[in-house]
């Protein structure tokens, strides 16, 4: 992606989301994301978008076989889990002396 002005996301690796669009969608399970693509704008999140892939036999796996494991999906189908709140919130950021915090919109607690 080349852009002149880089999105910033709120959503970072380890962080705790709930899914709110897609065949996935459940907003009362967190879940945690396991990475985060900013070029494509997308996230991997563990136990979701399941995909079915199949592997050649190599050295590491000399059997081969099928195996299962999360596609990335639109950040924009994911919403920051509120542990205060028990549901998904929104998030501001405001800048600190050692940088930027997040915020939760719906209980003001700082994500950390």
């Amino acid at each position: 992606m080349k852009q002149r002005f880089k999105p910033k996301f709120n959503i970072k690796k380890g962080d705790n989301v709930i899914v709110i669009a897609g065949d996935d969608r459940d907003r009362t399970t967190p879940r945690k994301v396991l990475s985060v693509i900013p070029s494509e704008s997308r996230v991997i999140v563990e136990g979701v978008a399941m995909v079915t892939k199949h592997l050649k036999p190599n050295a590491q796996n000399p059997q081969g076989g099928i195996v299962k494991q999360e596609a990335a999906i639109a950040i924009s189908n994911v919403m920051l889990w509120d542990a205060k709140e028990k549901k998904g919130t929104r998030v501001t950021r405001i800048r600190t002396e050692t940088g930027f915090s997040r915020i939760a919109k719906k209980s003001k607690e700082v994500i950390k």
